[in-house]
């Protein structure tokens, strides 16, 4: 019977993983740029000099949807919807470089341009830092340009430009703070030809009606797997009536 019951035990904790996974995408189905994260189970067979009695269940996040959201104008001279596959550089925490499709940029108290999730947008020399004071604007292209206010006559001069990456060709994984990032190191070559629309922002590509009965088959999946305990002792005591009529 405990063969019965770690594969059952086993088959839930992968639900549970996979409620998790989707009470995530869930609950940011209204986050700018949010990608859905994909799940799969795997299973794994125990293999020895016995019979291959038992097949014990393993579920995990597995990748990220790239599917793009709808972009909404916001008349923002600082939020872009990225077309195409293009991914916006940022720092991490760690001094890394990662990967978001998030726009809503904005300038940090530092002067620090920085998207949505207070990560400091990446340039060609690193972080982009602007003039404080200055009129910030952003081009299709990525290009940053500053116009002193005290001089409204003269043209805005580029002092940066956004590095716009493609992932086309690279292994990118989703990691646990939710941005992308380049599996084993390294970074993303920049895509000349990527472009944005300014002034808009492209939502979650999370679909919140398909998500809500994913939850509900990911928790019935559950109650299945549970009811397997209830299972097995009611076998264990039919075992030893049995035994006990042999006596």
């Amino acid at each position: 019977m405990d063969r019965m019951i770690y594969t059952a035990l086993t088959a839930m904790n992968a639900a549970m993983d996979r409620q998790r996974a989707i009470a995530s995408n869930l609950s940011n189905a209204h986050t700018t740029g949010f990608r859905s994260e994909t799940f799969s189970v795997n299973t794994l067979t125990l293999r020895g000099p016995s019979l291959e009695t038992r097949a014990m269940a393993q579920g995990s996040v597995r990748g990220a949807n790239l599917a793009a959201g709808r972009a909404v104008p916001t008349g923002r001279d600082l939020d872009l919807a990225l077309r195409g596959d293009a991914l916006i550089a940022l720092q991490a925490a760690d001094g890394s470089e990662v990967y978001s499709r998030r726009g809503d940029l904005a300038i940090g108290a530092a002067g620090v341009l920085e998207n949505g999730d207070g990560r400091p947008v990446m340039g060609a020399a690193g972080p982009i830092t602007v003039p404080l004071g200055a009129q910030v604007t952003v081009a299709e292209d990525g290009r940053v340009m500053a116009a002193d206010p005290a001089t409204p006559d003269q043209p805005a001069e580029e002092i940066a430009r956004i590095r716009l990456v493609s992932p086309a060709g690279s292994r990118i994984v989703k990691n646990l703070d939710g941005f992308f990032e380049v599996v084993g190191g390294g970074v993303l070559p920049v895509d000349e030809t990527a472009r944005a629309d300014i002034g808009s922002l492209e939502e979650s590509n999370v679909d919140t009606a398909q998500t809500l009965v994913e939850m509900i088959e990911a928790q019935r999946s559950f109650e299945q797997r549970s009811k397997l305990f209830s299972t097995v002792s009611e076998l264990d005591q039919a075992g030893s009536r049995l035994m006990s009529l042999r006596g």
